[in-house]
């Protein structure tokens, strides 16, 4: 407990100064002794601090800590919160694991609120989820005394919210997606989808904010082609949002996702190291480019028997098509009309003929 605290519930607790039995009506009151003086003066102190602390336990300002020791099995973890359990190990929970071994037990509370209508549960985890997945498997593996530290608030979702984010904001190991994702969550539940509210209740640029959201949006097609969601950072993720934006686009990217998700696959499979995510996010934003590279058709051209060019498509648009005759071939003229036959039959093959 915080020193204020304990200073201001110590002082609402304190007993009265003893003072000294009234005097006779008909004696003479003494003058005041400095002991007397000192007891009025100390009673007259501690009713001021009695007052000072039942206004700050009235404002708010002061709240009791009720910390507790909990079986983690009664306690889950509240879906608002940016870490993604599913994603926890042993693992990645090695160093917190090995701490709470080294220090005997969790030192750091967890903070959880209470549940109602809930008979397998009677807390939740607002902040401390990689905690309480490590509580959860040392009492799995050989600690089964080990219990779960926390201390319990009442908040409401977004006061929760606010709360877990202040605290995963320090998490490196919270990733950009997992962070983003629950911010998209927590514009809908919480602000009405009001993106200047949410950043000013976060005290977060509004401009950040919205690339978080974002790149929450890339879909999961996209997202296995990635190692590990851990590999999406925040700038490179944002570009590859912004180019799904692009219907055509889009289709090269998730087509180029599926190839990679396979291969990624494959890697794993045969105990082979992951792709980088520099490598898969460049294939990625490459995806539109060189699908269109794909669809261009061939250039057509016409070669004389001497090896020369002598008729060549230069391009081709909804105006019409331009045919370049080239000089020097040593193509007579009925040459050239069977190279111009040719070249129109090519066109309409490539489905760029003129009756298009």
């Amino acid at each position: 407990m915080a020193r204020k605290q304990s200073d201001y519930l110590a002082a609402l607790l304190a007993d009265e100064a003893s003072v000294p039995s009234p005097l006779p009506a008909s004696t003479e009151p003494a003058p005041p002794s400095p002991a007397s003086v000192r007891v009025e003066r100390s009673r007259g102190t501690t009713l001021l601090g009695r007052e000072s602390a039942l206004a700050r336990l009235a404002s708010g300002e002061v709240r009791q800590v009720t910390q507790l020791l909990l079986d983690p099995s009664r306690v889950k973890i509240w879906p608002g919160n940016a870490r993604l359990y599913a994603d926890l190990s042993e693992e990645n929970c090695r160093e917190l694991i090995d701490s709470i071994i080294a220090e005997g037990g969790q030192k750091v509370p967890a903070v959880v609120r209470r549940v109602e209508g809930d008979p397998d549960h009677d807390y939740e985890v607002i902040a401390g989820t990689r905690r309480h997945w490590s509580i959860s498997w040392l009492r799995r593996n050989n600690y089964p005394d080990m219990l779960f530290v926390a201390q319990v608030a009442t908040l409401d979702d977004e006061a929760a919210f606010r709360l877990a984010d202040l605290e995963n904001r320090a998490r490196k190991d919270v990733s950009d997606l997992e962070r983003a994702r629950n911010y998209a969550d927590a514009l809908k539940a919480h602000y009405g989808n009001h993106l200047t509210r949410m950043a000013e209740r976060l005290k977060l640029s509004k401009g950040w904010l919205s690339k978080m959201i974002k790149v929450a949006g890339i879909h999961d097609g996209i997202i296995a082609a990635f190692a590990s969601p851990a590999d999406i950072q925040l700038k490179p993720a944002y570009a590859l949002a912004q180019a799904l934006d692009d219907s055509e686009g889009a289709k090269a990217i998730y087509a180029t996702a599926n190839a990679l998700a396979l291969e990624q696959r494959d890697r794993r499979f045969s105990g082979r190291p992951a792709l980088p995510a520099a490598d898969v996010l460049k294939r990625l934003l490459d995806a539109p480019r060189a699908a269109r590279e794909e669809a261009r058709p061939e250039p057509y051209v016409y070669v004389s028997r001497y090896g020369r060019p002598a008729l060549s498509v230069q391009s081709v648009s909804r105006q019409g098509v331009t045919i370049r005759l080239h000089a020097g071939s040593g193509a007579d003229n009925a040459t050239l009309i069977e190279a111009l036959r040719d070249a129109l039959d090519h066109l309409e093959r490539q489905g760029q003929g003129l009756q298009r």
